[in-house]
Order: structure tokens, then sequence, then C-alpha cells
């Protein structure tokens, strides 16, 4: 693994690439738009460097020697949920696309793909960390959540959320008393597209509320305002 220490006002981007060609190219690119890069080869040394250092972003390839691209995502995500995690593959399969966004990506890019595309995306995941919450401790309605432990509780018992409701519950909490809407929540969470015709949004929201409410039949903390979205509750 190399780092590569040029200065960088737009952030820390890890690149997890085993094609030395591509990892040279996405380097290049990468660092000439404004990012400071450090690249590693493989899924092990991704999650060393993880351990050892803070990133802003991940750029990471499925398919790696040893330890494959959707373990690597599951064991990152899983030690820091506020990480952004694009994910890269050869395989367009779209199962292939639900498994990484169900493990916690935040963005599934398939190869071969347009360098522009790839800086865009990356670009909106750094508008989206743009936009993590300002708080680093909640309380509301008997939620208490610990950003920089990435935990939440209810009544005091650990809540057992995924990487991707816990970003949703954060975001809610964030701006708390306010009408978010869902196509908010689908470009500021997901990244996609408000034109995406999705059940997504309101299928995760259904989740945490399960998770978050004493009644989710009767929900007390996170509202729908129907027809546009949802308000969590002070």
């Amino acid at each position: 693994m190399s780092a590569h220490t040029q200065p960088s006002a737009l952030g820390d981007v890890l690149l997890v690439e085993d094609e030395d060609a591509l990892a040279l190219g996405l380097v290049d690119l990468l660092e000439g738009a404004g990012y400071r890069v450090t690249r590693a080869a493989t899924g092990e040394d991704a999650i060393a460097l993880a351990r050892s250092r803070s990133f802003d972003a991940v750029i990471l390839d499925v398919i790696l020697p040893g330890r494959d691209g959707f373990d690597v995502c599951c064991e990152l995500k899983t030690r820091s949920p506020r990480l952004a995690v694009l994910m890269l593959s050869a395989r367009d399969a779209s199962s292939d696309k639900v498994r990484g966004l169900r493990l916690g990506a935040d963005d599934y890019l398939s190869k071969p793909f347009d360098t522009l595309e790839l800086l865009a995306r990356v670009e909106a995941l750094f508008r989206r960390a743009a936009l993590a919450p300002r708080t680093l401790a909640w309380t509301a309605a008997g939620i208490r959540v610990d950003v920089i432990r990435c935990e939440a509780f209810r009544d005091d018992a650990r809540l057992d959320l995924s990487a991707r409701e816990f970003q949703l519950l954060l975001y809610l909490l964030d701006r708390r008393g306010e009408l978010v809407t869902r196509e908010q929540l689908q470009r500021d969470v997901w990244g996609l597209s408000p034109d995406v015709l999705t059940r997504t949004v309101d299928i995760h929201v259904a989740r945490l509320r399960k998770k978050v409410e004493a009644n989710p039949a009767v929900p007390r903390l996170i509202m729908t305002v129907q027809g546009l979205g949802y308000r969590l509750l002070a």
C-alpha cells in the first residue's frame, strides 16, 4: 500500500483497488481534483489503514484478492457508520448493487465508468458528509444518540440499527421539528436523484419506527406528513 500526501482542502480518500494501472489513473484523477488519496491494494490493507487513521470517503472495488469489497464494506461501516463508501465493480448485476447498498455502501458504480461521473459521485459523497449532524449527542422522546460511538438507545436499551437506519435517524434528529421531504432523504441520505421512483425511504422509515417507537402503530417521534415526507418531533 502507498500513500500520497499532497495537501488537500477537499478531504481524505481511501482508494481500494488491486489493478495497478487503474489505481494510478484514479489517484492522478482524484489528486488533480484536490483530494488527498491513499491507496490500498487488498481488503486487509484497507481495513488496517482505516483502523490507523480516519478517512472522509472510501472508493472500494468489489473484486479484491483475499477479502472482497462486500466484506470490507461491512467491516468499515460497522466500525464507522458515517464513513462514505463508493463501491466499484465490473459486475453490473442488480443483485450485487443491492447487496452493496444493503451493507451500507452510499453509492455503487459499474466498470467501465466515465471519470467525470466518478468525480461527480465523489463530490456528492462529500456534499452529503457536509450535511452531517452538528451535535455529537442527541436526546429526544426517550431516544438517546451518541454520534461519536455510533450508538442509539431507547430507555437505556441499545438499539440494533443498520448503518443506513443510523444515518436516517441522525438526519431527522438534526432537523427535528422540520418537514423533511422524501426527495430530501433520497438525495442526502441515499444519494439518489429525486426523480428516481422508489419506496426505499418509506421502507426504511417503517423499519426505523419499529426500533425507536414504543408503539410503531401509533408513532410519537417520527410523524408522517401526508404526501410530503416526515417530521421528527422534539
